[in-house]
């Protein structure tokens, strides 16, 4: 049976009521439930591009639309604590940005996935997934406060803004993606000395289970 999608944010303080062990708090689940969008929506991306849904021009629109959302992420978790009104303003543009990916892969238009452009688009897409992967577990860790994730996620967001602009003329150059690279390099070492600084945030209880409404999220969500 399908049921309506619910926000994580809201499934959290549904547990926390019914005193689940297993709960995040409210703040925890929306900030890890942001992440977990980011690498799924970059997952569509990736997917897209590989197999020429998308063209690279498209891809460069999108990845600029998540870098908004990043800088919205961002500005949500500086001060440590994600508001329900800020999850649900993230949660309405993510959505939005689910609704253009899929149209722009179910379009008429067509990308040649073994052109330079597209290949040079993949492999910083792939990077971008593995950074947020890399962020989540921080987070699902306790490694990484929800300020450090929010300073990395504002920092993804220019990464991001790199490759829209990069790609807005349908064509990814090498030194383009060298500056590119240059930046997501070091936002890697950023993200490994903002695991390792000793900091911890405190989650009570890190093995958390996502409900299938929560990770898969809308229609759009896998295609």
């Amino acid at each position: 049976m399908n049921t309506p999608r619910f926000s994580r944010t809201l499934l959290a303080l549904v547990a926390i009521a019914s005193g689940s062990a297993f709960a995040q708090s409210p703040s925890n689940a929306a900030a890890d439930d942001f992440i977990d969008r980011n690498i799924n929506q970059q997952q569509r991306i990736e997917q897209g591009l590989q197999s020429g849904q998308l063209t690279t021009r498209e891809a460069a629109r999108l990845e600029k639309q998540e870098g908004k959302i990043e800088n919205m992420e961002a500005r949500a978790m500086r001060d440590g604590s994600v508001s329900q009104n800020e999850a649900r303003k993230i949660d309405h543009a993510q959505d939005q940005v689910s609704r253009n990916i899929y149209q722009e892969k179910h379009d008429a238009q067509r990308g040649n996935p073994n052109s330079a452009s597209s290949q040079r688009m993949q492999q910083d897409v792939q990077r971008n997934i593995n950074q947020q992967q890399r962020i989540e577990q921080g987070l699902n860790s306790g490694q990484l406060t929800q300020r450090e994730a929010g300073r990395l996620e504002h920092r993804e967001a220019q990464a991001n803004r790199m490759q829209g602009r990069a790609g807005a003329d349908g064509h990814v150059g090498s030194h383009e993606q060298q500056r590119i690279q240059h930046a997501q390099n070091r936002q890697s070492n950023n993200i490994w000395r903002q695991k390792h600084d000793g900091q911890q945030q405190g989650w009570g209880q890190t093995n958390h289970h996502r409900s299938p409404q929560s990770s898969g999220r809308q229609q759009f969500a896998r295609r």
